[in-house]
């Protein structure tokens, strides 16, 4: 997918409401491309600099079992910064580190 095609993404990342996740899955589905998930996962891993802070990736998340989602960065320094701006958000974790997609999941519904 061309950068053109990532911003496609990020518009649908800037709707996500403060509080709330939703799943690379989610994204990709919602861009009109359900099968690229991963996709999404490399458009918002290339954010740098002014975009990143324009872009609310911190609510992107990977699927981690039935009716949960969790951090899914491989850099540790990248979850906590993950985990921290959910949780001023009001985002809760399971003892596992799952956030409940029941209570904060957000589906494209505005």
């Amino acid at each position: 997918m061309t950068l053109e095609g990532w911003e496609r993404y990020y518009a649908i990342v800037r709707r996500i409401p403060r509080g709330l996740v939703t799943t690379y899955g989610v994204i990709a589905r919602l861009a009109g491309q359900p099968q690229t998930a991963r996709h999404v996962g490399w458009a918002l891993a290339a954010l740098h600099g002014k975009k990143a802070n324009t872009i609310p990736w911190h609510r992107v998340m990977g699927v981690k079992g039935r009716g949960h989602a969790g951090i899914s960065m491989p850099s540790d320094a990248g979850g906590k910064t993950q985990r921290s701006r959910l949780a001023k958000e009001g985002v809760r974790f399971d003892a596992k580190g799952r956030v409940s997609l029941e209570r904060h999941g957000w589906n494209g519904d505005d």
